[in-house]
């Protein structure tokens, strides 16, 4: 089997091109947030959710039910990464993750099911489009939060990878951790916020946004394993 050096090149540049979104799910002194919590990203990126405080979660809703699993309106499984208790996992260094690879370019909507925090504004959009319906902001979205009478979590976690991020003394992580992988999930709606997700391992350069050592590490690990495969290439 032979391989152009073009053809490697072009392998090459499109794992290097895939980009490693971080937002950070809660703060050390307990506020209820996604940092960030509108955030822009293409098809076969990754969003890895680094857990900073609290005991909070990711899951995965439509735009006109908040608060509620996408799998209880639609027959998609959806996101949700479980709960994830920071303190336990501090103890050990290490900040708790969940990676998710970005399928699809139409919004994904989540929330916080964790008590009152999806009504408390612990929400985030991930290619919110008000071009294509003006009303269907993260804004309003966070209003119709506040009126949903309960804050439901899926039944098991599903469309995304596990792991932990050794942490440093400034609070910034230094190292990329590996998990288990769950069921992929994917979401889609009837009135314009079809969307979708799979699982992943988080892979290729950070976004230069929002910089972060174990992002920069996981893209290098895989350029290294990369070039092992180049190398191997040739010599067939």
């Amino acid at each position: 089997m032979h391989f152009t050096t073009a053809a490697l090149f072009a392998l090459l540049g499109s794992v290097t091109a895939q980009k490693v979104h971080v937002v950070s799910v809660g703060t050390a002194n307990g506020t209820k947030i996604f940092s960030p919590d509108n955030l822009k990203a293409d098809v076969g990126d990754m969003i890895q959710f680094q857990f900073r405080g609290g005991n909070h979660s990711v899951a995965q809703s439509n735009f006109d039910n908040p608060c509620t699993p996408i799998s209880q309106h639609t027959n998609q499984t959806g996101i949700f990464s479980g709960y994830q208790p920071v303190a336990a996992s501090q103890a050990m260094g290490m900040i708790p993750t969940y990676t998710i690879m970005v399928s699809a370019k139409t919004p994904l909507w989540f929330y916080c099911s964790q008590g009152n925090h999806c009504q408390s504004g612990m929400v985030m959009v991930v290619n919110e489009n008000t071009a294509a319906n003006s009303s269907r902001s993260l804004t309003a979205f966070k209003q119709l939060a506040a009126g949903a009478t309960a804050n439901v979590a899926p039944q098991r976690t599903s469309g995304g990878t596990s792991g932990t991020n050794g942490t440093t003394s400034s609070g910034g992580s230094s190292g990329s951790g590996s998990g288990s992988d769950s069921s992929s999930g994917s979401g889609s709606t009837g009135s314009g916020d079809a969307s979708a997700t799979q699982s992943g391992s988080a892979t290729g350069a950070t976004d230069s946004a929002i910089p972060t050592a174990a992002a920069s590490i996981i893209g290098a690990s895989s350029s290294m394993g990369l070039l092992g495969l180049v190398a191997a290439l040739f010599m067939l």
